[in-house]
């Protein structure tokens, strides 16, 4: 099955290695841009591009719900975050209404909407107990849910990292690199879900062609890393001889912003439903052989 695919977030850590998969599977992608470097970058990955702005989606809003899928993947983690977003769904709730075919959509929440899951390992039966900075995110996903005219599914991504050291762990690499003192923002023994970003593609993809798959799904390799492990690992990987400093919630939330705590939650979560309604499974399901993996290949 051939999909046009309208997607959101086309050039970022998610939508980047989205891009990459859904064209490689041939399905056909129009991703939104909003300057000429993501035009290109875009472009080269076999992309075609649509200029526009996620607050003002009126004006593409018609081109998008031309395809047979609509992907939202975007987040700037800035101060309009929430806004832009709400901006997108209202306006898709609006006019998707009007328009033909019952349209597939994929919205993207995240591991961070569970909470700190303390003893238990979050599935999507799990409550959730998001943090303020994005309780929007579960109100919006819901009004999406509840639309007769879409075929929705919500994606919950774990911790997302990339081969290369960089997603969640771009902090450890960088500073591990020049040698400089590794952050860790909480606690050694918190827990992070991962996931690597081409196995989150193909999750994302592998339940676009499945429009009768509709509400949550978890997207998850390892449920639960402790961010030490995580540290010391990537420490060793480059012989760096940086070390550790723990800095507290309060700190980094001050110095960051709200969405800051995300990190320092201690999480564990489960994909075995998106698993056994798809077929998917990860093919990393240990983030010390994907970044090892890439170290040997590239050397």
């Amino acid at each position: 099955m051939t999909l046009d695919v309208f997607l959101l977030g086309g050039t970022g850590s998610i939508g980047t290695g989205l891009v990459t998969e859904l064209v490689a599977r041939g399905h056909r992608v129009t991703a939104l841009s909003r300057s000429a470097a993501s035009d290109h970058r875009l472009q080269a990955m076999g992309a075609q591009v649509l200029r526009g702005d996620m607050m003002d989606p009126a004006h593409w809003m018609p081109t998008a719900l031309s395809h047979d899928a609509f992907v939202q993947a975007a987040a700037t983690f800035g101060d309009d975050m929430a806004e832009a977003d709400n901006r997108v769904v209202s306006q898709l709730l609006a006019d998707a209404e009007r328009t033909g075919p019952k349209l597939r959509v994929l919205y993207t929440g995240g591991c961070w909407l569970y909470g700190d899951t303390g003893g238990n390992t979050a599935t999507e039966t799990s409550a959730f107990d998001p943090l303020p900075a994005f309780a929007w995110m579960v109100h919006h996903a819901q009004r999406l849910l509840q639309a007769s005219h879409l075929s929705v599914a919500v994606i919950h991504p774990a911790m997302v990292y990339h081969l290369d050291g960089g997603g969640v762990f771009e902090r450890f690499r960088d500073a591990a690199r020049s040698h400089d003192p590794v952050e860790i923002w909480g606690k050694p023994n918190t827990r992070w879900p991962l996931i690597e970003r081409h196995d989150l593609a193909r999750a994302y993809c592998d339940l676009l062609v499945c429009p009768d798959l509709r509400g949550h799904f978890n997207a998850v390799a390892q449920q639960g890393v402790r961010v030490g492990d995580i540290a010391n690992t990537i420490t060793h990987l480059y012989a760096s001889q940086s070390s550790t400093v723990v800095r507290s919630v309060a700190d980094v939330m001050q110095a960051h912003g709200a969405w800051a705590k995300g990190p320092t939650l201690d999480q564990s979560m489960s994909s075995a439903k998106l698993q056994t309604a798809t077929g998917w499974h990860p093919r990393f399901t240990k983030f010390q052989a994907a970044l090892n993996l890439h170290t040997v290949k590239a050397s």
